[in-house]
């Protein structure tokens, strides 16, 4: 039993193997050092066998099982091979750095309009990647920073592009939204629940058609944010929400064809000085923009017709009104709305995410554990359905549904019971 499997290996072979004893006790003793003493290599050749079966990837984690291996552990593993699109380490660090950033440049803002206009030209009646748009690292490339709406955002991404040099393993998709979100938790704003791992475009010839983010001086503003914002699967409230964001930063005249130059609230900064704020303390995450847009008492703030519309509009004032009154609930709604937006379009992988506020391991695999997910169902669980899918993918497969039985497993029991009756017979 001690000598190694070699490709050429088969069931017929493993077989053989049990026919060595000539009882079941001895049979079962001879068959686990089959599993527990082969290297991962032996493993492969045994998965490797048994092509073209559509259960390679079952196969082995079973190997893996019975042997107490895990690929996740292994150099050479399918788990090792495949990498996520973003490394969770390089993501903390990354934000880190985006803290110090804000602290000394006080571009939330810009940030924050960043992460938005990456996301924000999501189509979800679109469903190929990157087709249908969305948060997929597109606005990195000229062609899109050049559309009207995206004037000034090459400023963001200058600002970024050191951390992302420094950082090589997160992606541009992945930087604008993790920029975005901690944007906004540091000038005062809600924990927004985030995960990452998103897939980056590779040219400039994926980025998306122009006219596909809110104007801001439409003839209808209200029909325009419904059209805008409906399209990218967001309701009434959730528009709202969004549009609450505004209580960060200014607009220029000279970007936006809007505001003033500079106001009593921005001449002296701090930033660049000059634009026209919507709020009085405009690089502080709170509630005052709803209270401002309300009241439009002071000629220095800003209102533009896609803000004064959520007042005048019946289904938007609820929510507006809500918001003036509540900051919680402000600030509940927004988070689950930015959360949204950032996920729009997006390919992960994993396809779970990743997540940069858990214990500091990221996106780790749960081990396996075979009863929790097939004893007494007749359907897998999602869970396991999605690391199945994660294994097909790892060897070039693509499973169409989950399989509900485990067939690797009963052609292990045929076989063990062939060789026991051939043993019999043979006695």
């Amino acid at each position: 039993m001690a000598e190694r499997l070699y490709p050429s290996t088969s069931l017929y072979c493993i077989g053989a193997c049990f026919l060595r004893s000539a009882s079941k006790p001895a049979m079962i003793r001879s068959a686990l050092p089959l599993f527990a003493s082969r290297r991962l290599s032996s493993l492969r050749a045994v998965a490797a066998s048994l092509r073209p079966s559509p259960l390679n990837p079952v196969h082995i984690r079973l190997f893996q099982d019975a042997g107490r291996r895990s690929l996740s552990s292994s150099p050479g593993s399918a788990a090792a091979a495949r990498s996520a699109a973003s490394d969770s380490v390089q993501l903390r660090s990354a934000r880190e750095d985006i803290r110090e950033l804000l602290k000394t440049t006080f571009c939330h803002p810009i940030l924050v309009r960043l992460g938005w206009h990456d996301s924000g030209t999501y189509d979800k009646n679109i469903e190929e990647w990157p087709q249908r748009g969305g948060a997929n690292g597109s606005l990195r490339y000229d062609i899109e920073l050049k559309h009207g709406a995206n004037a000034g955002l090459v400023n963001a991404l200058k600002l970024l592009q050191p951390i992302k040099d420094k950082y090589s393993g997160v992606t541009y998709a992945d930087l604008f939204q993790l920029a975005s979100a901690t944007a906004v938790e540091e000038a005062g704003g809600p924990k927004i629940p985030m995960k990452y791992g998103r897939v980056d475009v590779i040219g400039p010839e994926q980025c998306p058609e122009e006219g596909k983010l809110p104007s801001a001086g439409p003839p209808s503003p209200a029909d325009h944010l419904r059209e805008v914002f409906y399209r990218m699967g967001f309701n009434d409230k959730e528009i709202v929400a969004l549009s609450g964001a505004h209580t960060l930063g200014r607009s220029r005249p000279e970007r936006s064809g809007w505001g003033k130059s500079e106001t009593k609230y921005t001449k002296d900064g701090p930033g660049a000085p000059g634009g026209q704020s919507w709020t009085v303390q405009w690089l502080k995450f709170d509630n005052s923009y709803f209270k401002d847009i309300k009241e439009q008492k002071d000629e220095d703030l800003l209102v533009l017709p896609t803000d004064a519309i959520l007042f005048d509009d019946p289904s938007f004032k609820i929510y507006s009104e809500e918001y003036a009154q509540d900051q919680d609930s402000f600030f509940k709604d927004y988070a689950e709305a930015h959360s949204k937006l950032s996920n729009l379009g997006a390919k992960f992988d994993p396809p779970e995410g990743i997540s940069i506020d858990d214990d500091g391991k990221g996106s780790i695999p749960e081990p396996f554990e075979a009863a929790k997910y097939s004893s007494g169902k007749r359907e897998l669980s999602e869970d396991m359905k999605q690391k199945i899918r994660r294994e097909y993918e790892a060897v070039g497969g693509s499973p169409d549904k989950p399989l509900k039985s485990n067939y690797f497993l009963n052609i292990m029991i045929a076989v063990a019971l062939l060789a026991f009756l051939t043993s019999l017979l043979g006695n």
